[in-house]
């Protein structure tokens, strides 16, 4: 398993992103129960978000980050991603 980070940006219609906001939670629930997401969160300012994604690869990522309804709905603006080795973790 492979861990990538993705640092997303919003639209800035912040009534799309909220009419959209439950359903990508309910996705994201999803993905944790499956063990699929580490942790995510939006950015205290409302701009985007970070997600960590543990995933067998970049394919399998594609796959994860295409049928989020963020994604479906046009609410990425931009996206950053980049594999992350980690080194030190409470969660480890």
């Amino acid at each position: 398993m492979a861990l990538f980070t993705v640092q997303i940006a919003y639209i800035e219609d912040a009534d799309r992103v909220n009419a959209v906001r439950p359903t990508h939670r309910e996705y994201l629930t999803s993905l944790l129960e499956a063990g699929k997401l580490h942790e995510s969160g939006p950015f205290a300012d409302g701009t985007g978000a970070l997600l960590v994604y543990d995933v067998a690869d970049r394919a399998e990522l594609d796959e994860v980050v295409a049928a989020d309804p963020y994604t479906k709905n046009g609410i990425i603006a931009s996206a950053e991603v980049r594999e992350w080795n980690v080194v030190f973790s409470k969660f480890a």
